[in-house]
């Protein structure tokens, strides 16, 4: 079982939690036995109240359990504003022990503001986009629906933690199980990571069929933690066979080497950006070492890394 934790700093919106915590009830009422363990908690002195009022039945983020898997921050209001070493402390000592950490809406402003998106890639709530570049221009946000980024996790809020939350359940429990998810909670689409930054799948790659377009979703929400064609075809319900049969006649290309073109679309992005290393934009986008990341980015754009830069 998963153990979660949710943070919820006063002023919160209500719709983002809901859509953050639901998929995850959904998910053990569906499966023989409970699949994930969530606790809410607040801020000592504060209630831990939502924008609307409503508040969860939570406890001082002090008496979390000592095992959480993911720690959400869920924000809303002017998360800027907060100054709270105490809580940065804390969520620096949650890092330090292993626990891997996520920001909703704003929860990803005050992850920043601890120091702990540093060498991530990262999205929060367009409303708050100039000035986490105005306060921290060499952090790496980029505007998007959610980034799953090794152990960060943050979406825009909104109805986008239902998206990233399907990503997460997609990766622990496979595509059809989550599919399930989404038809109860009647979400007719399942919305890629950088929506609505970029089309849609069909836009880029033409009409797929399920599997590959599920495929590609996985892919394209684990740049940095590249998943295997086994796991890749586990997860979309089909055999590797058969994945890489069904990819390649709607790609032309095979399944690695689709994915391999992502993360280095990915990577070229990233290049274009002060104050990274290509040593660093290799790990960013799961590359074993820069030798390896060097090679793979010459042979798709016949000049080395550091010529994008340059």
């Amino acid at each position: 079982m998963r153990r979660l934790g949710f943070l919820l700093l006063d002023g919160y919106g209500l719709m983002s939690t809901a859509a953050a915590m639901e998929p995850f009830r959904a998910a053990n009422l569906f499966s023989p036995s409970p699949l994930y363990e969530m606790q809410t908690l607040h801020r000592p002195g504060g209630e831990g109240r939502s924008s609307v009022g409503a508040a969860f039945p939570s406890v001082p983020y002090a008496q979390a359990p000592a095992d959480l898997d993911i720690l959400f921050v869920v924000a809303g209001g002017d998360p800027m504003a907060l100054r709270d070493p105490a809580l940065f402390s804390w969520l620096a000592r949650q890092a330090r022990a292993g626990v891997a950490l996520g920001g909703i809406s704003g929860g990803a402003v005050v992850l920043a503001a601890a120091g702990l998106l540093e060498g991530y890639r990262f999205t929060a709530h367009w409303h708050h986009e100039a000035e986490i570049r105005a306060t921290w221009p060499a952090l790496l946000l980029e505007r998007r629906l959610f980034l799953i980024d090794r152990d960060r996790y943050t979406c825009a809020g909104g109805t986008s933690p239902l998206d990233m939350m399907h990503a997460l359940i997609a990766r622990d429990h496979g595509t059809r199980f989550a599919q399930r998810i989404a038809d109860w909670f009647i979400q007719t689409e399942i919305r890629p990571a950088e929506a609505p930054q970029q089309g849609s799948l069909a836009a880029r790659y033409g009409d797929l069929p399920a599997a590959v377009e599920a495929a590609v979703t996985l892919m394209e929400s684990h740049i940095a933690d590249p998943l295997d064609l086994g796991q890749l075809a586990d997860l979309s319900g089909l055999s590797s066979r058969q994945l890489q049969r069904q990819t390649r006649a709607a790609t032309g290309l095979s399944v690695m080497a689709l994915y391999r073109g992502i993360r280095l679309a990915t990577a070229r992005e990233l290049l274009s950006r002060p104050g990274l290393s290509v040593g660093e934009v290799a790990q960013m986008t799961g590359f074993t070492s820069q030798a390896h990341f060097a090679e793979a980015f010459g042979k798709a754009y016949g000049q080395a890394p550091s010529g994008v830069r340059g």
